[in-house]
């Protein structure tokens, strides 16, 4: 509890800044490990030796591993994104100003003019026209309208989505994208590993024959589970997001907008999608030939 001008205030869990970022830096280590196991048991134990059996077993061997890789690198790539991207923050001693004259707001609060965040950005921060000023008593200083502060970081987040323990950072403004490619790019490989490495799951089950060590053989179990439980997981929490950004909102605005029927920033759905995924529409594309070519192997 802490006292605050003679009253008590809630006591709130999120003020452990310290141990929330220790163990988002214990989730980190995490995933690296449970990525580590994966590429020892597909890799080195299982799909590596099989690619010098020759035959039919070569190419789908090859074709596994092509996809494993390519799709890690991916992971990898929008993992380290996500946590070494500024989320977006308010300037210090930031506030809403108004030019008279040519009728322009501050670029923060939504308007086009003079603005590096591109296109559309009136739905990304907010009308001001519709917007009162907000002040945060945290930080002692003027929100932009979609801010939230965020209790572990210690500042304001623009369009804040919620803090990942996963990444070790806040999901917001400039760095949403490449957390829902992670989410991605992690059910497919979770999905590719746990097809992978099905028939050895059934094999434990049946009569069929398993070789390798003892400790290969738990190995494989253990990380057939992890991947099938990833997979399930990520895949609710990949739908909710897509949800949300066909809808124009976040995480914690889902809530605001359930009190505010008309929800103001929502633009359709295909230019909502686009005002996140920008750079990257491939991505969809790439995505049904990596399952394509999965399910042809399999064939």
């Amino acid at each position: 509890m802490q006292k605050s001008g003679g009253g008590i205030m809630a006591w709130n869990v999120f003020r452990f800044c310290t141990a929330l970022r220790a163990l988002g830096s214990i989730m980190m280590v995490m995933v690296l490990g449970i990525i580590g196991l994966t590429y020892y048991v597909l890799v080195i134990a299982d799909y590596g030796p099989a690619l010098f059996h020759g035959g039919l077993e070569s190419l789908v061997s090859f074709i596994v591993l092509l996809l494993f890789h390519s799709l890690l690198v991916m992971l990898l790539w929008s993992y380290f994104t996500t946590v070494l991207t500024d989320p977006g923050g308010v300037p210090p001693n930031w506030r809403p100003s108004v030019d008279e004259e040519r009728g322009d707001a501050d670029p923060l609060i939504g308007l086009e003019h003079g603005s590096n965040f591109g296109p559309n950005q009136s739905s990304v921060f907010g009308d001001p026209a519709n917007q009162r000023m907000r002040f945060c008593r945290k930080c002692n200083q003027f929100k932009p309208p979609r801010c939230h502060h965020c209790s572990v970081c210690r500042r304001c987040i623009l369009k804040m989505d919620h803090h990942c323990v996963w990444v070790v950072n806040c999901v917001g403004a400039l760095n949403y994208k490449f957390f829902l490619l992670f989410l991605v790019y992690t059910f497919l490989e979770t999905t590719l590993v746990t097809l992978s490495l099905l028939r050895l799951f059934i094999a434990f089950f049946t009569d069929g024959e398993i070789s390798g060590t003892p400790g290969t053989l738990v190995a494989t179990f253990i990380t057939f589970v992890l991947n099938l439980s990833f997979a399930l997981s990520v895949v609710g929490f990949l739908i909710m997001h897509i949800s949300l950004v066909l809808a124009n909102t976040t995480t914690i605005e889902a809530y605001e907008k359930k009190i505010d029927p008309k929800w103001q920033y929502d633009l359709g759905r295909k230019k909502n999608f686009e005002q996140v995924i920008f750079a990257l529409k491939n991505l969809l594309n790439v995505c049904f030939f990596c399952m394509l070519v999965l399910a042809s192997s399999y064939v």
